[in-house]
Formats: C-alpha cells, structure tokens, sequence
C-alpha cells in the first residue's frame, strides 16, 4: 500500500508555492507591498491549482513507478521554472518573462547563473532567488539517494558490482527498492530535512556574527549547502563578513565532497573507514594540488630573487587559492577576496582555465554538485595506476578488495563512458553556440558553467569577456538546456530510455 498518494508533480507544485509566501512576507515588513502582493497572489493561485491537481491524481499508481519519477525528474526541471518566475515578473516591471525564467531555471539547477545585476532587484526577489536555489539543491539530494541510487545510476554505479541500471540497495532499515519510490522519496526527505536546516541555520548565524546583513548571511548559507553561488551582491569576495565569512563557507562545503559528511543521507555499502574514502582522498589531493600550483610559484619566485617573503601576502594568495579551489570544485562558485592576488601571484595568463578544469570535476556523488564527480575521476585514476604497474610488473597481481577491484574494472569502464557522454554533450553545445555567433572561448566556458552547475565561473575566470545578461534569447534556450543535462546527468537520461532487457 502507497503511503503517499500525491503524485511527485502535485507534491512539488504545492512545495513551491508555499515558499512563495516567505519572499511575501519579507517584502510586507521590509515595506514592499506591490512586491509583496505579486508574491502573494502567485502563491495563492498555484496553491489552489495544486489543490486541485491533487483531488484530481489522488491515488494515481503509474505502471512503472521507477521511470514515472525519473520522468518526474526531467519534468520538474521543465515545468516548474516557468511557474516559479510567475512572481518574479510580477515584483519587478522591467523583467521580461524570458529573463525570469532563465533565472528560475539556472536557480532551481543550482547553477546560479544569472543575468540580471544585483542593484536591479529588490531585496525579496533576492531572497526569492536564493530560496529557489535553496530548494532545488535539497530536491536534487533527495531525488539522487530516493531515486537514483536505488537503480544503480548517478554516480552509485561505481558502488555496486552489477550491472548498469539494476536495483542496488542502500544500508537503511527500511526496505529499499521493494518500497513504493512515492515512499521513499518522502521518508528520505524526512530523514534529511532536519540537517538540512540546521546546517543552515548554523551557516546563517555564523555569517551573521562574521558581520554580514540578515539577507546576505541568509543567502550565502542557503547558496553554500545547495552549491548553487547565489548572492545579493554582485560579487561575493564583496560580502562584509570578509575573511571570516570564508572560512564559515569553507566548512560548510566541505559536506559537498562526500555524502558520508551529511547526517541522514543513505549510503553504499561500503567497509572503509573514512580516512580511506576515495572522495576525500582525491578532493585532497587536488586541494593541494591547485593552491601549490596558483600560489608558489611566484612567492618561490621572490625569494629566490630578494631573499625575503612577504608572509602575509604569501599567505593571503593561498588562501584565495584554497578558498576558491574549494568554491570551483564544488560547483558553487564564490571567490575569495584574495583571489586577484593569487591570480597576480600565478604569473599566469589565464588562471581561470583552473577554475574551468575544476568545475568540470566536479564534488561527491549523490551531493548537490554537479560535473564528472570526484569519484568518477578517482576510478579513472585508479585504473591508469594498475595499467601502468602491468608495464614494469606484467604479472602482478593488484589487491585492494571487491571494491577496488570493481572500480578498476567495470567502475572504470562506466566512468569513461560517462566522460565521453559529458566530453560529447560538451562539443556539441560547443557547436550550437558557435552557429549562433559565439566565438570559441565564450562557447567553451558557458558550455562548461552550464554543463557542470557553476554559473558564476563566466565572471570570475575572465576566459572570455562575455557575461550572461550580454546573451540573446536563443543562446540561453541552448544553455538552460545545457544546465537540466548537466544537473540531470546524460547517463541517467540512458537508464531512463532504455528499456529493462537493454541493461541486463
């Protein structure tokens, strides 16, 4: 028996008008009430028209429930923006539909992208944009431990040594994938929400005490735990909290790098301990990695040349490095204040080409980020090591257990296939940008901000000098396509088209 009747869709659509009343309510007290009234009225009338969807789906049970919701997946991320910007054209006169709804798609992805300029806005349809943000990261979280995982796809492939696409279950005490997925769509969001807001409660706080306003500490904690990037500001090496605040927001994207970090999330059967995660251990060695390459060079520079180093500067360039290493990696895209003397520091041309390699990368499986995913990366690595041990030890016979075992082998194999889908979905937005005027490197780096969920990368790499708002509306039809692919992920979107006997 369904516990939860309510079809996936209703379930959203009721969610999504519910929180239009918070931006209403802000915008009353902050003394907005033609804002206040647009967010109202949209609530009120998506409210009533998800009432009545629900009367009219009350115990609907689709023939196949695992498709009917990955089917809802994909719709959600079509139907609901347009919805979603409704309020938005409402509060602010001068925004055409067009460009609220490439705001709502970029936010509900958690991409972060936007188009608009800061000072444009008033304070609740910030806050509007930062909610959305918010909600869509904590959906993407439930849908990939509620959904995916439980059919062996979106990165819980490399987990299991099945086959791709078949049920895989996960270590809870209630059955997995015999439940109905209405069931445990809901029992999974249970188990996460109270983390959920907690983390963000205590992010808030921190910032609030780092000296950021309510309305910025409220959005950069809501854009750190979802990795979205979204800020009231027009950059957020601005923010007040200064240094303070990023060592606030460091911690809290730490959680994006293993799921393991995040209290109530469901995990793969694994059997080793923490230290020995090969999430964590990849994220380690690139944040190691990234910042020696940004930062040392030129401080090595200098004190081979004058025999003395300016250690406060030396150390505000790594942290820039590390801070921001850690933002891109993520997918969140917040840079630190000292990232324009890191890049000074580089003694490079073009710094952000490491900001573009690392969004592409991407944080853990089954996290809010977006990208290749360091697991994926860390199978690929792990099999070129074992290949290149065969070249000086044709005999040798590699341990390390099943687990290891099956990421340098069927592991192995998924994540280049998954490589090669991202590499070609890449090219080929590459492409459709370039027919539609764009020179190569505005249609790489909008493709890869795209693609891997960091909108912001295309204001902070400096790669190209266009930005989204200087975008007409076909380029931003290809990219918002390109922003559900990447957050949707291509092999998903395979499991969900082919049929049962394709993946046997």
């Amino acid at each position: 028996m369904r516990r939860y009747p309510l079809p996936l869709p209703v379930v959203m659509l009721l969610v999504s008008a519910s929180l239009m009343l918070v931006p209403a309510v802000h915008a009353s007290v902050t003394g907005l009430p033609a804002v206040a009234r647009a967010f109202f009225y949209s609530a009120t009338a998506l409210l009533i028209l998800g009432l009545f969807l629900g009367i009219a789906t009350w115990g609907f049970r689709p023939r196949s429930p695992a498709r009917s919701h990955l089917r809802s997946l994909a719709g959600a991320c079509l139907a609901l923006p347009p919805l979603l910007a409704l309020p938005m054209v409402q509060a602010v006169p001068d925004l055409t539909f067009g460009q609220a709804w490439f705001e709502m798609i970029s936010g509900f992805t958690t991409t972060g992208a936007t188009i608009i300029p800061a000072h444009e806005l008033p304070g609740p349809v910030h806050l509007w944009r930062g909610l959305v943000g918010w909600a869509g990261g904590f959906f993407v979280l439930v849908s990939a431990s509620a959904i995916l995982a439980p059919l062996n796809i979106g990165g819980f492939e490399l987990y299991a040594p099945r086959a791709f696409g078949r049920p895989a279950g996960l270590s809870r005490n209630y059955e997995g994938t015999e439940a109905e997925p209405a069931d445990r769509l809901f029992e999974h969001a249970l188990a996460l929400l109270p983390a959920w807001l907690g983390i963000t409660a205590c992010l808030w706080a921190a910032l609030l005490i780092a000296g950021d306003t309510e309305l910025t500490a409220l959005m950069h904690a809501m854009g750190t735990i979802s990795t979205s990037g979204i800020t009231p500001l027009d950059r957020f090496s601005s923010a007040p909290s200064g240094f303070a605040g990023e060592v606030v927001i460091f911690a809290g994207l730490t959680l994006a790098l293993s799921r393991r970090f995040l209290p109530g999330a469901p995990q793969a059967r694994v059997d080793f301990p923490l230290r020995r995660d090969p999430e964590l251990r990849t994220a380690l060695v690139i944040l190691i990695a990234v910042p020696a390459a940004l930062a040392f060079r030129h401080g090595l520079s200098e004190l081979t040349e004058h025999d003395t180093l300016n250690l406060m500067r030396s150390l505000s360039a790594l942290w820039g490095a590390v801070f921001t290493t850690l933002s891109f990696m993520t997918t969140t895209g917040f840079d630190s204040a000292a990232w324009p003397l890191t890049r000074i520091w580089s003694g490079m041309e073009e710094p952000g080409l490491f900001l573009l390699g690392l969004a592409m990368i991407g944080g853990g499986v089954a996290t809010t980020t977006g990208g290749v995913k360091l697991l994926r990366i860390y199978a690929l690595w792990s099999l070129g090591r074992r290949e290149l041990e065969r070249l000086s030890e044709p005999s040798s016979v590699a341990g390390g257990g099943a687990f290891a075992r099956h990421i340098r082998t069927e592991g192995a194999f998924i994540a280049f296939v998954f490589f090669i889908l991202f590499a070609l979905t890449l090219g080929a937005m590459n492409l459709i940008l370039a027919a539609m005027g764009l020179d190569f490197e505005a249609a790489i780096l909008l493709s890869a901000s795209a693609l891997s969920g960091t909108g912001p990368m295309a204001d902070i790499s400096r790669i190209s000098e266009i930005r989204w708002q200087d975008l007409e509306s076909g380029p931003r039809v290809v990219l918002a396509a390109g922003m559900i692919l990447g957050r949707l992920e291509t092999l998903a979107l395979i499991a969900f088209a082919m049929p049962q006997a394709w993946r046997r």
